[in-house]
């Protein structure tokens, strides 16, 4: 298991959030408040994740007809995703 640095943060919910969060964690799913944020969190990281994707994909498609994947052009683009071709 990996030990994870552990940061306290403190922020307002109106009343309506609050009851919101804390019926979700009434219900059982989630153990406590942190729980359920850190499960937000992650969620939003996934799909924050799945939309770059998406614009690579997207961007791929636009960028025009595909070229032999020579290695030559395999060393380039392992350079570039790297982050030495920028």
């Amino acid at each position: 298991m990996v030990a994870m640095s552990t940061n306290t943060m403190s922020f307002a919910l109106p009343e309506a959030l609050r009851s919101y969060v804390d019926q979700r964690v009434r219900s059982g799913q989630y153990g406590n408040t942190s729980e359920y944020l850190r499960e937000l969190i992650r969620r939003d990281q996934e799909e924050q994740a799945k939309k770059r994707l998406r614009e690579l994909i997207e961007e791929g498609l636009s960028s025009g007809s595909g070229r032999v994947l020579t290695p030559k052009v395999a060393a380039q683009l392992k350079e570039r995703a790297l982050g030495g071709g920028r």
